[in-house]
């Protein structure tokens, strides 16, 4: 154990490690088995969610697997849940045949998986926009649909330029907020049936470390994993088409509990165009440094 929490500290930083010791390390009742075959999932949240990256999960899960999402821009639990609340961009971002209303399809009880997640800034999220309330919510839906219904936390990440600090927002939100604020009471009123977490910006953020430590051939800046704005500019938040297969991989990690290791690497965005890809050497260490932190956490529900 004692090597294995070595390796974590190189890959999500001393304050990540930290989080994951108070968190209780691993919790043996939180471990469900694993899906016996390909997975239906609904994907409610953001532009963190994207069209691209469940399009690459289904490429990785491959035949059988199947989803349907609600997105929007900036978007709150709270927003997809009220009718009277306006989603900025709905329009423009979910089309068939991925969209899905998210009321009727998440409380159908046709989804082996429902996958949320919140929007940042996280604080406001929760002191603001009632986030532990409608993740509550949420996930009662899905569960009322179908009693066999997982649901995860889909955690994501702040603005690169945060003032204090991205990797370290990353790792210092992780604990109180994410599953202090979000999972931990969930579980606490469901505790056969507890939410997992997701975690995205523990795995995009143990990526761009390796990257700043040359430990990738092709990939040796953090802003290498987001886009860049059509006039060329860096996207401080939104993922590029690398960091939405870092995060495509973390989600068919958790989802499907199994190593990414061998994976395919060359996928293509929603649109049908060829995405940008890791050399088939980087490919391989980033699948793995994936499955070290979806393993190293408790509340992934997956054991190494």
């Amino acid at each position: 154990m004692m090597a294995r929490r070595g390796v974590l500290a190189l890959l999500l930083g001393l304050p990540a490690l930290a989080a994951l010791a108070y968190s209780g390390g691993r919790a043996p009742f939180l471990t469900p088995p694993p899906p016996s075959g390909p997975l239906n999932v609904f994907h409610l949240g953001h532009s963190l969610v994207g069209a691209d990256m469940p399009y690459m999960l289904q490429q990785l899960a491959g035949k059988g697997h199947g989803y349907n999402s609600q997105i929007g821009s900036g978007t709150t639990m709270r927003q997809h849940w009220e009718p009277g609340e306006r989603i900025r961009d709905f329009s423009k971002v979910n089309h068939a045949p991925a969209y899905r209303d998210a009321r009727e399809g998440i409380g159908s009880g046709e989804y082996d998986a429902v996958v949320l997640t919140s929007m940042v800034e996280l604080k406001d999220a929760i002191r603001w926009h009632k986030s532990p309330k409608y993740f509550r919510r949420w996930a009662d839906l899905a569960r009322g649909g179908n009693p066999e219904t997982r649901v995860y936390l889909y955690e994501t990440w702040h603005w690169l330029d945060d003032p204090d600090g991205w990797m370290e927002r990353v790792a210092a939100d992780l604990d109180p907020l994410w599953l202090g604020q979000l999972i931990k009471p969930d579980t606490r009123r469901n505790p056969d049936r507890p939410a997992y977490l997701i975690p995205g910006g523990q795995a995009l953020a143990a990526v761009a470390r390796a990257a700043e430590a040359g430990e990738l051939e092709g990939v040796s800046r953090r802003e290498e994993l987001f886009g860049r704005d059509p006039e060329g500019n860096q996207d401080p938040i939104h993922f590029g088409e690398l960091g939405a297969y870092v995060i495509a991989l973390t989600h068919y990690a958790v989802l499907y509990q199994k190593p990414p290791m061998g994976l395919p690497h060359e996928l293509r965005l929603r649109d049908g165009s060829v995405a940008q890809a890791f050399s088939a050497s980087d490919a391989v260490k980033v699948q793995d440094i994936v499955w070290q932190v979806v393993t190293g956490l408790a509340r992934t529900g997956v054991q190494s």
